[in-house]
């Protein structure tokens, strides 16, 4: 018995342990990035599984950004769209005074989808936020708002 009762202490301490660095992790970015092991890592792809916001936290929601320029001009290209939208994306992070490690949640919405806008994605994902992957939804769609548009990106934001 007073061995169980040491394990369970033991256990006990390194569980309160994980679970106060997992707070002070929070309270500093006041995200944390979840992805449980038996889900797969879905770093590759460009995205997390979850991310948690700390209590009290403000958050900020960015519309939908297209791949337009600062004419309003979209390049037919599907790479070139995806990549201006990312840049659209940065300035109105800028605008708010955030930066990209703090973004918990993205919405990708991409016109007559395949597989092989995957790697576009990827990347343009991977360049802006490098490891700190946010949670990220794609959805295939016939059309956006303007007819020419191939790619739009929306944002969650915590706002420290």
């Amino acid at each position: 018995m007073p061995n169980a009762i040491t394990r369970l202490i033991i256990g006990g301490t390194i569980i309160m342990t994980a679970a106060f660095a997992a707070t002070a992790n929070a309270a500093e970015s006041k995200l944390t990035i979840v992805n449980p092991p038996n889900l797969g890592d879905p770093a590759p792809n460009g995205y997390s599984t979850a991310v948690i916001v700390a209590p009290n936290a403000r958050i900020a929601y960015i519309s939908g950004q297209g791949g337009q320029d600062s004419t309003g001009g979209l390049s037919p290209d599907f790479a070139t769209q995806v990549k201006q939208a990312y840049a659209n994306l940065a300035a109105a992070l800028e605008g708010i005074g955030a930066r990209p490690d703090q973004v918990a949640k993205l919405t990708v919405y991409v016109v007559d989808h395949d597989m092989s806008k995957l790697g576009v994605l990827t990347q343009s994902v991977i360049e802006m936020f490098g490891a700190n992957l946010p949670a990220q939804t794609l959805v295939p769609v016939p059309k956006l708002a303007i007819d020419p548009m191939l790619f739009e990106v929306e944002a969650v934001v915590v706002i420290d």
